[in-house]
């Protein structure tokens, strides 16, 4: 199997907001926004192609919005500059896992040998539950 060529997103494509982070700091936590928030409008994208962009829409993800922009963030690390690397790292790996289309299943027919023992096992079980319905329970005084 041949391995695809890189996919780039320009910059313009990306949006970066920058917030205070959660995550750790120190004394910097209060004053610094080094949590980075970055939305990738995957509807309106040019540089995807549409099989992608198709796959990344189906996919049931919390980050995507009702409109087609997705939103991941990064709070990691302690500096803004390696929790942008981290967040484009990131939807750079979801982009590539939508890349390889899914084989698609092919349908196959149960084993003559599966058959019989899924419903030996069956006849089994129904002759436990006939034996016990049939006893007559006595009650010891």
């Amino acid at each position: 199997m041949t391995a695809l060529p890189p996919l780039t997103i320009p910059d313009s494509e990306l949006e970066e907001r920058f917030v205070r982070s959660s995550g750790p700091g120190g004394q910097n936590v209060n004053k610094v926004a080094s949590a980075v928030e970055l939305r990738f409008d995957v509807r309106a994208s040019a540089s995807l192609p549409e099989a992608v962009r198709d796959r990344l829409l189906a996919r049931r993800d919390r980050r995507m919005t009702e409109d087609g922009v997705l939103v991941i963030q990064a709070q990691r690390f302690r500096t803004q500059e390696r929790n942008r690397e981290d967040a484009r790292e990131r939807l750079q790996a979801l982009i590539e896992a939508c890349r390889v289309a899914p084989k698609k299943r092919i349908a196959t027919k149960p084993t003559k040998g599966s058959q019989e023992r899924r419903l030996g096992s069956k006849r089994e079980r129904a002759q436990v539950k006939r034996e016990r319905a049939s006893r007559r329970w006595e009650r010891e005084p």
